[in-house]
């Protein structure tokens, strides 16, 4: 880009200062009103599409920054390196001998702007404002319900409370009018008894007159026939004070109260009026898609992808891991392999070279082993309900996932984890929050993998025999089976390119099968020493493919 568009480069270089009319991007020059009449008639400039100062000054400041010329040797760009994704310059060229493919930025950009890809471009932009607006729209939609749910379980929190406000009252209601009834009937059993005894007291007191006007008035003969019709009256009620105390008419009344045990655990134990629960339905807004898009766009719509009748093995090294049972591996960013061994619970970390660095020993189940970024790792544990969070510079556990299911194979995407749950089919687990939703709920093997690829997830089901592509709402787009070619597919992995590359246990071979899941071919196999292999996983990065058997060895793979 020339420093400034504001002066004609052409009469600058002839020590002129004019203003410019209108930029030549070829020449990378602006031009005024005579040069602009010169280029568009010299025969190696006539063809060049100019554009007003004006104008161009409107393109936005990535295009006006991007630079056409290499900033190494300051010439202009003329070849494109599908190897390394870059544009080369003549100069270039020495530092890309051994590159194949090498492009000629013409041919490449030729009709560029009325191509496919370019048209593609913008109606996936009018396709991707859309969709931003439609699911805004969607979003606030949301809010309203939240807030019309918020309203409405707030009315059936009060309508609750002033239920259970009014069956308490009821229930104090009736236990008063118990207590009155009860105090009642025993005080009305008390006073009858005192009523008896009032009569008797006044029987009693009717003797003690009639006995002292006896002993004072009557005679000696008069005294002792009277005396003989008491003896005969006393012993009665003698007999009725002694059955008083006797029965439990004289018995000493109490009442008490005794709170029912479920209104006291409910007083004690209840620590709140009810639960607020968030769920997650999986979303029901329905993402536009274009159906004949090009498979890719910009630079890379001239280039051609890796054809699996393409792909070259060439073996870096031989790993012997004296390993048994393994049940995942997976490559580290610095190099180093990870294992798990599944009776010996633990993970095993080697070196690039194949020496043992560490190992975490019984810690649980282990079963698959992904990375998840900040020197993370994440193991499922096959049977058992929970995946570890292994810190590898600290060498130990750093957390635990409780799922709902078992989970076996297991892939990382985008704060994710994406396993095989058994018979719930695919599951996501989020790192954030540990939330789980369901990919799928079609019941899988206890054995099977999973793997992804932009919008598409691909998982083994060694039960049927098939490798199964799907997108990330559980819809199948293709299946692959063939048994003579592949039985009891365990591990899978995929390249850059959407290749899926699956390790056939029974058939002791490695399989690529096309993105489109059409075509496949048989890349590794028991000459190659496989024997049982179980897993496999395929490093974007460094393009290297990393293949274990069940036990002992493993092999990395540069793939070209």
């Amino acid at each position: 880009m020339a420093s400034n568009w504001s002066i004609c480069g052409v009469c600058d270089n002839r020590q002129l200062t004019k203003s410019s009319l209108v930029w030549c991007s070829e020449c990378d020059e602006g031009l005024c009103g005579d040069c602009k009449e010169h280029h568009s008639i010299s025969k190696g400039t006539k063809d060049h599409e100019t554009v007003s100062i004006a104008e161009y000054k409107k393109l936005p400041t990535e295009v006006l920054h991007n630079a056409t010329v290499c900033k190494i040797h300051n010439e202009k760009y003329e070849l494109f390196c599908s190897r390394h994704d870059c544009l080369c310059c003549k100069k270039c060229l020495k530092s890309h001998n051994d590159c194949k493919g090498l492009t000629d930025i013409n041919e490449l950009i030729k009709n560029v702007k009325t191509s496919n890809a370019f048209y593609e471009i913008e109606q996936t932009l009018l396709e991707i404002v859309d969709n931003i607006k439609r699911l805004s729209t969607n979003r606030k939609e949301n809010l309203t319900s939240l807030e019309d749910k918020k309203n409405e379980i707030e009315a059936e929190i009060k309508q609750t409370r002033i239920k259970v406000n009014r069956h308490r009252d009821k229930l104090q209601d009736d236990l008063m009018k118990e207590l009155i009834a009860v105090e009642e009937t025993e005080k009305s059993k008390i006073q009858k008894l005192l009523v008896s005894l009032s009569t008797k007291e006044k029987e009693i007191t009717e003797y003690q007159a009639n006995i002292a006007n006896i002993k004072q008035h009557a005679s000696k003969l008069q005294t002792y026939l009277v005396m003989k019709h008491i003896e005969k009256d006393i012993p009665a009620e003698e007999k009725f004070i002694q059955s008083l105390a006797k029965n439990d008419t004289a018995n000493q009344i109490n009442i008490s109260f005794q709170i029912n045990q479920s209104l006291q655990q409910v007083t004690t134990s209840l620590q709140n009026f009810g639960y607020i629960n968030v769920t997650s339905d999986q979303c029901d807004f329905s993402i536009q898609k274009r159906k004949h898009k090009q498979a890719q766009i910009i630079v890379h719509v001239a280039l051609p992808t890796r054809q699996i009748e393409n792909l070259t093995l060439t073996l870096q090294k031989r790993i012997i891991t004296k390993l048994t049972a393994v049940r995942g591996c997976s490559m580290l960013p610095d190099g180093r392999m990870v294992f798990t061994c599944y009776f010996k619970h633990n993970v095993i970390v080697l070196q690039s070279d194949g020496s043992i660095d560490f190992a975490i020993n019984k810690f649980g189940n282990t079963f698959d082993v992904v990375f998840i970024g900040d020197n993370y790792i994440a193991v499922t544990s096959g049977d058992s309900d929970k995946i570890n969070i292994i810190d590898l510079k600290k060498r130990k556990v750093k957390k635990t996932i409780k799922v709902n299911s078992n989970n076996a194979g297991v892939v990382y995407k985008d704060g994710y984890l994406i396993y095989c749950a058994g018979e719930k089919g695919l599951q996501m687990v989020s790192l954030s929050d540990e939330s789980i939703t369901n990919v799928t709920n079609s019941k899988i093997s206890n054995l099977a993998y999973v793997t992804t690829s932009g919008k598409k997830l691909f998982y083994t089901e060694c039960a049927n025999n098939s490798v199964t592509c799907c997108d990330h709402h559980g819809n199948i787009l293709w299946t692959f089976c063939n048994t003579s070619v592949l039985i009891s597919p365990y591990g899978i992995s995929v390249d850059n390119d959407g290749n899926v590359f699956v390790v056939g246990f029974a058939t002791q071979n490695v399989v690529v099968i096309s993105p489109n899941g059409q075509r496949y071919r048989q890349i590794l196999s028991r000459e190659d020493g496989l024997e049982l292999p179980q897993v496999l996983h395929y490093d974007q990065p460094t393009n290297t493919l990393l293949v274990a058997n069940q036990a002992k060895e493993a092999w990395l793979y540069e793939v070209k």
